[in-house]
């Protein structure tokens, strides 16, 4: 799968996390950021804050550039 900005792989990535914040970031192999966003959500969902948390996740998985 491509890793590059604007990668195939960054858009499904971001599809992934559309439907579950952090998801895109596990797709990506990004374990601690994936836990991170999943949970901030999941703590902010509670006051209708989690939107927030959740553009972010797919915005930061969207625009993932490797470091090779």
């Amino acid at each position: 799968m491509s890793t590059g900005q604007g990668s195939g792989g960054n858009v499904i990535a971001a599809v992934c996390s559309f439907f579950i914040p952090g998801l895109g970031q596990l797709v990506q192999g990004r374990l601690l950021k994936a836990v991170v966003m999943f949970v901030l959500a999941a703590a902010l969902w509670i006051v209708w804050m989690g939107w927030i948390i959740h553009l972010w996740s797919i915005l930061d998985a969207a625009l993932f550039k490797p470091n090779n």
